[in-house]
């Protein structure tokens, strides 16, 4: 994982402080932007994560695919908290070519993110080989989603804009525009994905403040997570432990149940549960089916804050865990990893989920995991063994009995 850290970038000629921190993430770009006028206030405010998906034409007539991930450092040139002519603008610039912008308006009660334009140059040979046709190609969305105004827009779930030849992919975001006085609101405004997903309360904290974390010490509280639509659809109880490793050195966090919210949704071939806290911008658990007759923990994705305030994320979508039947729920009380990647790793400790036919509520039937079933190896093994060992003497006492009857018939 590749951490960039904070940068400052002067926008020219306006006054304008940009505090950008850019955040290297597996398959993604993950942003924070705090914009902020000439008297240093806070005008506008994003927190966004994103890839692309681009589709080109080849000298063979062939057609390829590139997935625009990590390019490089970005800056932000063109980005303006706007004037009374133009509303405020987001722009992104991506070493390889590549640049992204969003605008935003305003009305009488509300304010829109209005339009995005993402930009990329095919005559980079190294991101697109053997392209048909070279040049830089832009793309526009209108997107018009009106917000509240003092609101904070947020939309935790997966967004997808097709444009031509290109996918955008946007989600966890976070963003308010003409943001009034200086201060990010914490009234929250959802996207209709996250309205159908949450479940309980989200704290939302523009800037948490770094904080030691200090390595815990013996096993994590064990908590209770559900999601809920149309009825509890997705049961979850676990202790959870997460291990970071960053240059040799590990962290440790034990979560604390009764200081992170959770949110998912429910689906009928996979299912989400997102834990959030004051130091896990977003913890997911997704769960698929497999064979139309069981589920298995397929993906898991975190965001985390640090206590140097640096954020580290990480994804993993080819996992294979907490594997049973449909219409059961998955249990070990034993702790178990889930290696997510070589730098992180999750441990659980009373594991019991169920993601999928949830009745009345209520975990189905558990079946156990092999390292539950280890506990009954084990007495298993020596009651074998002991019972081998007693057939062996009672075969041994018989076959002397029958040998000294034998004896006594001879005279």
């Amino acid at each position: 994982m590749v951490n960039r850290g904070v940068r400052l970038f002067p926008a020219p000629a306006s006054g304008l402080v940009l505090l950008c921190v850019l955040l290297g993430a597996v398959r993604s770009y993950a942003l924070e932007l705090n914009l902020r006028d000439s008297e240093n206030a806070t005008c506008l405010y994003a927190k966004w994560q994103m890839n692309f998906q681009i589709q080109y034409e080849t000298t063979s007539k062939n057609y390829k695919n590139v997935t625009v991930s990590d390019r490089g450092i970005a800056t932000y040139k063109g980005s303006t908290c706007g004037d009374g002519k133009n509303g405020p603008r987001i722009a992104v610039q991506f070493d390889s070519g590549f640049s992204w912008t969003v605008n935003f308006t305003k009305a009488m009660t509300t304010y829109s993110i209005d339009s995005i334009s993402f930009s990329y140059n095919t005559s980079n040979t190294a991101v697109f080989p053997e392209a048909k046709d070279k040049g830089v190609i832009t793309v526009y969305d209108t997107v018009k989603i009106g917000i509240p105004l003092n609101n904070i827009f947020r939309c935790s779930s997966l967004s997808t804009l097709e444009s031509n030849d290109v996918v955008h992919q946007y989600w966890g975001i976070l963003v308010q525009a003409f943001v009034q006085n200086g201060t990010v609101s914490t009234k929250e405004f959802l996207c209709e994905k996250d309205k159908t997903a949450t479940t309980a309360p989200i704290i939302h904290t523009t800037a948490p403040a770094p904080t030691a974390t200090p390595t815990p010490k013996g096993k994590p509280e064990v908590g209770a997570y559900y999601v809920r639509e149309n009825g509890t659809c997705l049961l979850a109880n676990m202790g959870l432990q997460l291990n970071i490793t960053q240059d040799k050195a590990v962290s440790v966090i034990n979560i604390n149940p009764n200081m992170t919210d959770f949110t998912g949704s429910c689906h009928p071939q996979t299912a989400l549960l997102r834990l959030n806290s004051s130091n896990i911008n977003y913890l997911d658990f997704v769960f698929a089916v497999k064979n139309e007759n069981r589920f298995y923990l397929k993906e898991v994705n975190v965001s985390l804050i640090l206590g140097n305030g640096s954020v580290l994320s990480f994804t993993n979508s080819n996992l294979s865990y907490w594997d049973a039947p449909l219409g059961s729920s998955y249990m070990c009380n034993k702790e178990q990893t889930v290696a997510v990647s070589g730098a992180f790793q999750i441990n659980t400790f009373d594991l019991r989920v169920q993601p999928f036919n949830v009745m009345e509520g209520k975990y189905s039937t558990a079946q156990d995991c092999s390292a539950d079933d280890d506990n009954f190896l084990v007495p298993i093994a020596v009651g074998a063994a002991l019972a081998g060992v007693l057939i062996l003497v009672l075969l041994a006492y018989f076959i002397g009995l029958k040998r000294h009857h034998a004896g006594y018939e001879q005279f």
